[in-house]
């Protein structure tokens, strides 16, 4: 193959924050001790939940930290907590509280954290490195849905889960690629592929698979891994794909340092070394309009053909 490929057409796309406020209604309804939390600073998140269990529903006058410790207060008591909060919210918190509040302390809290889409402007580092930050707490499970039946399905699955959990979902409307199964520690292959894996997560997952499906039209079979269970991580399914497809490149809206690049980078570097290209925000003290070029489709095209071109796959 001697050209890249071109972008293809899309597919209808359905709102994450509304596929989450469904599932915690009907969460609610089988499930007397689960509460909401939510930062009254985001629009759009619960407006359901509040208006059938009002009694259930709480919005600290305090945004921010306050609204992660009236969650956990509800848990000790032996309640299900969700709190909605923004990703902002994440990187303002004092690192020591959110260990003392979460990491040190196995009750079912869950923070469902708004993630806004790059380029709509108030985005600091704070949103580039949530991911990094919650995962290095014990015991945290983290999840990041790439659609709105997974991001739905998230909200059962983590309700189940004994100690605390992070749910990052984008703000921005997502194209349905799954049937919404979720495993924790598990990745979800949505399509095979032995030239070349992409990882992928969030909001980057419907790129990953439209360039994927460029290759495909061209001959090129790109294996794409919806690595929705960030912590635990699916370490068996990386290296599988390491092994067998001999090069990995992963795509996110977080910093490279921290995020699922870090991961995927340490993980085949301990077991089975192979060339790993990360796409996502670079290590820079604003993310400015950076962002905007850095995570996109067109990137990913120029990575995976560099990676390709790296095995021989094109010319």
């Amino acid at each position: 193959m001697d050209e890249k490929p071109s972008s293809g057409a899309t597919k209808a796309r359905e709102s994450l924050v509304a596929a989450c406020d469904r599932a915690i209604v009907e969460l609610a309804g089988r499930d007397p001790g689960v509460a909401v939390f939510s930062d009254v600073r985001i629009e759009g998140f619960n407006s359901g939940f509040a208006d059938r269990f009002p009694e259930r529903f709480q919005a600290p006058p305090r945004a921010g930290g306050s609204v992660v410790e009236a969650a956990v207060a509800h848990a000790h008591r032996g309640g299900t907590a969700f709190a909605f909060i923004d990703t902002r919210t994440v990187g303002q918190l004092p690192y020591g509280s959110l260990w003392t509040w979460l990491g040190a302390a196995k009750v079912n809290v869950n923070l469902v954290a708004r993630h806004p889409e790059f380029g709509s402007g108030g985005e600091g580092r704070s949103v580039a490195t949530d991911l990094g930050t919650l995962r290095g707490l014990p015991g945290m499970t983290v999840v990041v849905p790439g659609d709105a039946p997974t991001a739905g399905e998230a909200i059962t699955v983590l309700a189940q889960v004994v100690g605390p959990a992070y749910l990052r979902v984008t703000e921005a409307p997502l194209p349905r690629l799954s049937d919404g199964s979720l495993t924790l520690g598990k990745a979800n292959e949505l399509r095979a592929g032995n030239d070349l894996t992409i990882a992928a997560i969030g909001r980057m997952l419907a790129p990953a698979c439209e360039v994927a499906e460029e290759f495909h039209r061209v001959g090129v079979e790109v294996r794409v891994l919806d690595c929705v269970s960030l912590q635990p991580a699916d370490s068996k399914a990386i290296l599988r794909a390491a092994r067998e497809t001999g090069a990995i490149l992963t795509m996110e809206e977080h910093s490279t340092l921290t995020g699922l690049g870090a991961l995927v980078a340490t993980i085949t570097a301990e077991s089975y070394p192979v060339p790993v290209r990360r796409i996502g925000i670079p290590p820079v003290t604003g993310l400015g309009e950076a962002t905007g070029t850095v995570v996109s489709a067109s990137h990913a095209r120029d990575e995976a053909w560099e990676l390709l071109r790296m095995r021989g796959k094109v010319h």
